[in-house]
Parts: structure tokens; sequence; C-alpha cells
């Protein structure tokens, strides 16, 4: 599927959903593609993208910021305390604040450097043993928190179980983001971007169904 095809579906679900044209950011997820993909997705004007590690951006988007003007880097994979430096120069939105050790990392670093990308707290709407995330129970608080430490939190993030109806899921996420006065949701991928949109995302992260299917290996 084309760049362009899964830009006319959101801009259909958007009307659909009663939106503003234009209201949903599409987040381009290149991990692990070919650098030729993400060139050819960058020729075309498209320029949010998103990594799932560090390191892994570390590794391409300096070079290709040198090469395309007006680049928007998101980190949408887990964040560990020992990378928050990399990331918060190298991105301009983490969508993985997760825990209260990473918000004390990013406000003390916040601080130092005196400015701080925009953050989205990821909660764990399934409440999943083996995903990261604020419990649903406990997300109030911790945005509050968030806020105490002078957190710029822009937004709530969340990964639907893969057996469960997602817009169940975006509709939770929205509620919570609604009632502390966020107004980013970074919810919908490949398969359900368009229940997301339904749901009120801001952000959408979909990588295979742009780039095709990661090479094996």
């Amino acid at each position: 599927m084309s760049l362009q095809e899964i830009q006319s579906r959101i801009e259909a679900a958007e009307t659909a959903a009663g939106r503003k044209a234009g209201s949903v950011t599409l987040i381009a997820v290149s991990k692990m593609q070919p650098d030729d993909r993400v060139v050819g997705v960058l020729e075309q004007g498209h320029r949010h993208f998103g990594e799932n590690r560090v390191q892994e951006a570390e590794g391409k988007w300096p070079g290709f910021r040198e090469r395309f003007d007006g680049i928007v880097l998101h980190l949408v994979g887990p964040l560990q305390t020992n990378k928050a430096r990399q990331a918060m120069e190298l991105c301009d939105a983490i969508h993985s604040l997760d825990r209260p050790k990473l918000a004390n990392t990013l406000a003390r670093l916040a601080q130092e450097r005196g400015a701080c990308p925009d953050l989205f707290v990821q909660v764990n709407t399934g409440e999943e043993a083996q995903k990261a995330g604020i419990l649903p129970a406990d997300a109030d608080g911790f945005i509050e928190e968030c806020r105490k430490l002078d957190l710029p939190v822009r937004g709530l993030m969340c990964i639907p179980p893969v057996e469960e109806e997602p817009s169940l899921h975006f509709a939770l996420l929205a509620k919570i983001a609604h009632r502390n006065g966020v107004d980013g949701l970074s919810m919908g991928m490949s398969s359900d971007f368009e229940r997301a949109i339904a749901q009120g995302a801001t952000h959408v992260r979909v990588g295979s169904a742009i780039f095709g299917e990661r090479p094996a290996g």
C-alpha cells in the first residue's frame, strides 16, 4: 500500500468521524526498514517518522536530516533511562513515558538542557503483565506527578491487546485524556488506525502498510 493510499484513508476517516481535515498526524514507523525505503517516503514529502530504538535512530536520522529539512522524529518504542539523554537530543517527541523513574530522569535532563521533547504517557489499557505502561487506575496520578516535574505531557499512548477489540481501548484512552485535559492521543497502527481516528486519535503510527514488511533477519 502506498503512502498516498494511507493518507487518503486517514482523510476519509477524519471525514467519517466529523473531524477537521488534517487533524491526524501520520507517523511513518521506519524501524528496521532499509534506508532506500525511508528515503522513498522522504522524497514524497512526508516528514513525521517513528523509531522504536534510540540506537537505531542514532544510526540513520542525523544523516537523513542533513539531506531533508523539516523531519520530526518520534520515539514510539520503550525508552531505557540510560538512553534518555540521547533520546532527548535526537527526538522531537517521546511516546513511551511509562514509569516514575523515567519521568524523573527526563525532568532532570530537561532542566539541564532547558528543553524537552513533547511527551506522551503510555497507558497499559489492557493491563497486560508483559507490556509496559501505566495502569489506567494510576494514570491520573502519574500525569499529575509529571506535571509537577514541569514535563510537557502533550498526550497519551496505548497499544491494545492483539486479541481484543481495539476501539474499546482507544475509547478508554480518550476518556483518561479528556478528564486530565490532555489533547494528544497516539493510538492506532496499520490494522486499526481508522478505528482509532473514530475515537479521537491525533497521531497514528503506521509502519508495514507504508513501507512493506520488514526484511527478515
